[in-house]
């Protein structure tokens, strides 16, 4: 049987099928369809069935991560919202938060961005909790059913509902959802209780209607997708017969269509999150464990931080100009793609992204009808990339990006190769400033890690990322352009469930814990059978938000497994006590001190305070092996196709570089650029004086300086010994004149 993965990108729909039976590994790409994504990901897996020689019947399960919710608020589409909050709070959007961007030196030329809904458009009723979720004024039924009418007679058909302290009691928000369901029977309504049960009134109005705002589009698309699937499974009506169907989640997991149409909002970084999870697994399986992941694309590059072989999380999330409270792996994006535009800035520099050709028109050399220069077509210009993708699926007109390459370095004073190879570097250094988000603003040491690149563009610029950047090396995965499609059949199933409980620690009611920790469970294990795991094969995970008294921000930590007790509410046999809590402060001081620099386990004046209880449920999946590669016999000259004339660099005029066909590499083979490393899906442009080694699975690990031996000899000549330590890692304050150095010595 068949498990399939397929990744909707900007550009090109990627598409990776498993056999669980064989162990083997089936990938290819179909262009993007951006005026019905659904159209895309069907001619996908029609393409991989019609590879393998089967059809849908062979099919055990599909993974999809999409893009429709994320694309939809970075393009600010959330017109229409109505906004049902407590009498009295009408005013929580503009309120919103103190804090500003840039810190206090710009605080007087930032504008808050533009409210999400109307103030016309923001009803409220009568109707309050206290913090504890106790009653202190009824709720108003009669107001609630005036509110539903008031949208229903204007056609505001999306609604968010979020009442003060309803994570603490959900009773009036449930009661308001009844109503609208009564009176507005047309609507789609998303409640705060359901989708964030967690304090901070602003972050949790804020994602119930982004919630609200994609809950139409993402759930029209998923049953698009869910007809044409059952269509192609002769299903019909028959729910026995259907093709099981998950879509990516932003924490990292996958879960049922049916499911996520009921909470869209955790999809806005599916495509993104499957990427990295794909790109830690290769990597944990590489024997390397602190990883940065580099996904390139057609749109934008996605930059994210593994440790321990996980990708880290995040609830403090943003998507375009909105905050978002849902669990996400951790991920900085920029405009840096292989469509990103170049183009003159009204001060005469030369500027690359964030706007991008996408999938239609494209770059100019797909002959669509572009109108911009783009990374893709200077990358053609200057000989890095073949004239055609997909292995000659689509050819590319090297005149069209040649012209408009020449027009563009007019306006700027410059030569052609110059122009091209400028627009590389800025596109480069954009990358480059995402990874150094990730890691210095969180304090860490971007030379600690290897850079994992993927995607169609994301290993173009791999050479100039280990110059600027200093890092260990680069490991570029076989078919780098599927990743994200394999991380999709990599992950498990995974729901989160979440409950605030504000207490000091040394005032830590321990049974009151055990009981909201056994009724997440109870929920975990509800929702994971509902997707077919039995009790045997459910995993639960408990984690805690914890902060010093008087923080605005907590600390998340894991709860371990208590000492054995009766299990109490909700069947949990893991007992909350005082050991388990004392073990989670001195964890949180650990963290603290680790994220911050500084902690006050020693300070008996500063207390701990307890904030959020955390359960993920974890349905577990049977993960692919990857294939390792036979060891070659040390010379790469058997996958050599022929030479093309390379520009690598601004001043460095044109080189002869080796073609090398890369499914023909072996395992131990080492080359030394100049050389292009060409498959299917990607393409590697190895620099001068840059050395590429294949492991035992296929990866390519590339590192500064040139390796001797075969792939010296085979480039023709001598060379110098690799670099033992990148120049950079040795002594940051003189990095940067040692990597000039070193560049200017591999020029000669």
């Amino acid at each position: 049987m068949l498990r399939i993965g397929i990744d909707t990108g900007g550009t090109f729909t990627d598409v990776v099928a498993y056999d669980e039976q064989t162990g083997e590994l089936t990938v290819t790409k179909t262009p993007t369809t951006p005026a019905d994504p659904s159209v895309g990901f069907v001619d996908g897996l029609l393409k991989v069935l019609g590879q393998l020689g089967t059809d849908a019947g062979a099919v055990a399960a599909v993974s999809h991560g999409t893009t429709i919710a994320t694309n939809q608020l970075l393009e600010g589409q959330v017109g229409g919202l109505g906004f049902i909050t407590t009498e009295g709070f009408e005013f929580v959007l503009e309120i919103a938060r103190q804090s500003v961007p840039d810190g206090y030196g710009n605080s007087y030329f930032w504008v808050k961005p533009p409210r999400i809904v109307p103030a016309h458009l923001v009803k409220t009723v009568r109707g309050r909790l206290d913090a504890t979720g106790a009653e202190l004024t009824p709720f108003d039924t009669d107001g609630a059913v005036a509110v539903a009418r008031w949208f229903r007679d204007r056609g505001v058909v999306a609604i968010g509902v979020c009442f003060l302290h309803s994570y603490a009691n959900p009773d009036h928000e449930q009661r308001m959802a009844a109503v609208l369901a009564r009176e507005h029977p047309g609507a789609v309504v998303s409640i705060s209780c359901e989708v964030l049960r967690e304090y901070r009134e602003y972050e949790r109005s804020m994602t119930t209607l982004l919630d609200a705002a994609v809950k139409p589009r993402v759930g029209s698309y998923l049953r698009s997708i869910r007809a044409r699937l059952d269509d192609l499974a002769g299903a019909g009506g028959d729910t026995a017969r259907r093709m099981p169907f998950y879509v990516m989640k932003s924490n990292g997991g996958v879960l049922a269509a049916e499911e996520v149409i009921n909470q869209p909002i955790t999809t806005v970084l599916s495509g993104p999150a499957a990427g990295a999870l794909g790109a830690a697994l290769i990597a944990r399986e590489a024997g390397v464990t602190r990883v940065l992941t580099c996904d390139g694309g057609g749109t934008s590059t996605d930059v994210a931080v593994v440790t321990e072989g996980e990708p880290a999380l995040t609830t403090e999330g943003r998507v375009g100009e909105y905050p978002s409270l849902i669990p996400m792996v951790d991920v900085v994006t920029v405009g840096a793609g292989g469509g990103s535009v170049a183009r003159v800035s009204p001060e005469g520099a030369l500027k690359v992204g964030p706007q991008s050709a996408g999938a239609d028109p494209g770059p100019l050399c797909y002959a669509r009808g572009g109108t911009a220069v783009t990374v893709t077509d200077a990358h053609l210009a200057l000989g890095r990339i073949p004239p055609h993708l997909l292995g000659g699926e689509v050819p590319l007109d090297l005149a069209a990006a040649r012209a408009g390459l020449a027009a563009l370095a007019g306006q700027l004073g410059l030569a052609e190769q110059d122009c091209a190879t400028g627009i590389l570097e800025v596109s480069a250094w954009n990358q480059a400033n995402a990874v150094r988000q990730i890691t210095v603003k969180r304090g860490l040491d971007v030379r600690d890690f290897t850079l994992v690149t993927f995607g169609g563009s994301g290993s173009l610029l791999a050479c100039p990322l280990i110059d600027i950047l200093g890092v260990r090396e680069v490991l570029v995965p076989p078919n780098p352009g599927n990743v994200s499609a394999f991380g999709l059949l990599t992950v498990d199933v995974r729901i989160d469930y979440v409950r605030t409980a504000v207490r000091r620690h040394d005032a830590l009611d321990h049974d009151a814990v055990h009981a909201i920790f056994a009724d997440l469970e109870a929920q975990a294990r509800q929702g994971l059978a509902s997707q077919g795991f039995l009790p045997g094969d459910q995993r639960l995970v408990r984690t805690a938000d914890l902060r010093y008294y008087g923080q605005a921000f907590e600390v998340r930590v894991p709860v371990p497994d208590g000492a054995p007790g009766s299990g109490g509410p909700g069947g949990s046999g893991r007992r909350f006590d005082e050991a388990t809590a004392s073990a989670v402060a001195q964890a949180f001081h650990a963290a603290h001190r680790a994220l911050y620099g500084y902690d006050f386990a020693s300070d008996a004046r500063q207390h701990v305070e307890w904030v959020n209880l955390r359960v993920t449920g974890v349905g577990p999946i049977r993960r692919p092996v990857l294939p390792e590669l036979a060891p070659g016999d040390g010379n790469p000259g058997r996958a050599l196709t022929g030479t093309r004339p390379v520009c690598f660099g601004r001043g460095q005029g044109v080189v002869p570089a080796g073609i090398y066909w890369r499914p023909r590499l072996a395992a131990g083979d080492v080359l030394a650029g100049p050389a292009v490393i060409e498959e299917y899906g990607a393409t590697v442009p190895l620099h001068p004086g840059f050395t590429a080694v294949v492991d035992r699975l296929g990866n390519l690990r590339v590192t500064a300086g040139l390796g001797g031996g075969a792939a010296g000899e085979h480039q023709g000549g001598a060379v110098a010994a690799t670099f033992a330590v990148h120049p950079a890692q040795r002594d940051p304050v003189a990095g940067v004149e040692q990597l000039e150095r070193g560049r200017e010595a591999r020029r000669r």
